[in-house]
C-alpha cells in the first residue's frame, strides 16, 4: 500500500482562508510557519513509513528478506502512523467546523 500526497500543495492556506495578524516572535519565526513545518514533517514521516513498509513487503515476496516478523513490524508501524495522521486530521477538521459555528 502506497500513500501519495499531492506535491502541488505547498502551503496550508487556501483561497478561503482567513487573514491572521501575526505578532513578531523571538527568532523571527512565526507560529503559523512552525505549525505548517510540523505538519509537513509529519506527512513526510508517514509517507516514508509507508514506503519502507511497501519496500519490505516487496523484499519479502522477492526473496531478498526472510524475516517475516520484521515485515510485519514495518507494516504495523506504517499502519499506526497512518492511523495517527488520520486522527490528527479528524481533530483539525472538527476544530475548524466548531470555529465556523461560532457566532461573532
Amino acid at each position: 500500500m502506497t500513500v501519495q500526497f499531492n506535491p502541488q500543495i505547498n502551503t496550508l492556506s487556501g483561497p478561503g482562508s482567513a487573514s491572521v495578524t501575526r505578532r513578531p516572535q523571538e527568532g523571527g519565526s512565526s507560529a503559523q510557519g512552525d505549525f505548517a513545518k510540523a505538519i509537513r514533517q509529519s506527512l513526510g514521516s508517514v509517507n516514508q513509513d509507508q514506503h519502507e513498509a511497501n519496500a519490505s513487503i516487496v523484499d519479502l515476496l522477492s526473496g531478498k528478506q526472510q524475516d517475516v516478523n520484521a515485515v510485519v513490524a514495518d507494516v504495523a508501524k506504517a499502519d499506526m502512523s497512518f492511523k495517527m495522521l488520520v486522527g490528527v486530521r479528524n481533530k483539525l477538521v472538527e476544530a475548524y467546523k466548531e470555529t465556523m459555528r461560532m457566532q461573532i
